[in-house]
């Protein structure tokens, strides 16, 4: 019992994963595009809040993930974070720029304070979706460890070809992810824009998705692995295709499903590890050498089942009222405000200008509020 719990968990974790890149890839997409696709204030507005009102919970899916890691898998998490300390630093460390930035963008007043909170969502989002992917491709190809399952090397010794190649498949493929989805939540520039992107994304993401799906296979194949591979590269130019016949739905769907395939591809090339040790296959760190007792395994799973379908449920209804597309002509800046207060702040809603308010300036209101 205790053994098909801890394949549980793997699979599990797996499914976290594979959320967390369909529902934060995109975020990541248009945060890394978001210079490209919006080039005035007004158009930023519009790209900003197709994301605004789930992009913080997209996140809940990576916290779960890493919650659950800990709980169920103590020893892969701990070999893990002390062996990627610097790189899951940075990840950690663009993840709080990007949120600080869209967070503090809707409470500054000067052309030159949304610049810069501009750039925080480029690096914030740019950093997370490259370094997932090269950590992903290190696992797939294996780390040096020692005997005590400790990774050991500096952060340098992580830099490899395929790593990079794992780096540059995810951020390539979110940004076209990203493109695909703007273009169906919104309308007008921005929308024109995205489906330029996506098209010129297009192209080098399947030239080096399909390179990095082979070299996995070369370093750690298997039947699963195979399948998952050909499902991955057949979803990704059904995408392409739908992308440029227009049907932004069926792209959406088609890209939705290598995101999440992406993860899951992963975790069946590492089976049955979760880290392996590439200068000593017997020092490697197995599924079940890390599992927690059978006990917390029990527990996690009870709670598992009764709270899940609430937050998918939850977080599916997030989705369904703000399914509309977003467009320039969304409900203003200010227009929940009363008449006097919109007035005063006039001048702050022109990108620009350079008068000042006549009376207590009111924030913008953020981008995650409905009607922002």
């Amino acid at each position: 019992m205790s053994v098909v719990l801890t394949d549980f968990w793997f699979g599990l974790i797996a499914v976290l994963w594979a959320g967390f890149f369909v529902l934060e890839g995109f975020d990541f997409g248009v945060g890394v595009l978001l210079p490209w696709v919006a080039r005035t204030e007004g158009e930023r507005k519009v790209a900003l809040r197709s994301i605004g009102p789930t992009w913080d919970g997209n996140e809940v899916w990576l916290l779960t993930a890493g919650g659950a890691t800990f709980a169920a898998f103590p020893a892969w998490y701990a070999s893990m974070f002390a062996g990627l300390y610097i790189p899951l630093a940075l990840v950690l460390g663009g993840l709080i720029v990007r949120g600080v930035a869209i967070e503090y963008r809707s409470k500054v007043f000067s052309a030159e304070g949304r610049a810069w909170c501009d750039r925080g969502m480029v690096i914030g989002s740019l950093l997370p979706a490259l370094l997932f992917g090269a950590a992903f491709a290190d696992l797939i190809r294996g780390v040096k460890m020692d005997s005590g399952h400790h990774i050991i090397g500096g952060f340098f010794d992580l830099i490899t070809p395929f790593g990079l190649l794992g780096g540059i498949v995810t951020l390539g493929f979110f940004c076209f992810h990203g493109a695909v989805f703007l273009a169906l939540r919104t309308e007008g520039p921005v929308r024109e824009r995205a489906h330029q992107a996506a098209r010129a994304l297009a192209v080098p993401v399947v030239v080096a998705a399909a390179g990095f799906l082979a070299w996995s296979f070369a370093e750690r194949g298997n039947a699963v692995s195979l399948i998952l591979s050909v499902v991955l590269a057949v979803a990704l130019v059904a995408s392409v295709l739908a992308e440029r016949a227009g049907r932004e739905g069926w792209a959406f769907g088609a890209s939705a499903l290598v995101a999440l395939g992406l993860p899951v591809f992963v975790f069946a090339s590492l089976w049955p590890d979760v880290i392996p040790a590439r200068n000593n296959s017997a020092w490697s760190l197995t599924v079940h050498g890390a599992s927690s007792t059978h006990y917390t395994l029990v527990v996690m799973t009870v709670v598992a089942l009764i709270f899940t379908p609430v937050v998918l449920a939850y977080q599916g209804w997030a989705y369904w009222v703000f399914r509309a597309r977003v467009t320039d002509s969304s409900p203003a800046i200010g227009a929940h405000l009363p008449r006097a207060t919109v007035s005063a702040n006039a001048a702050y809603q022109v990108p620009g200008s350079a008068t000042p308010p006549t009376g207590p300036a009111e924030p913008e209101p953020s981008t995650d509020e409905p009607g922002a």
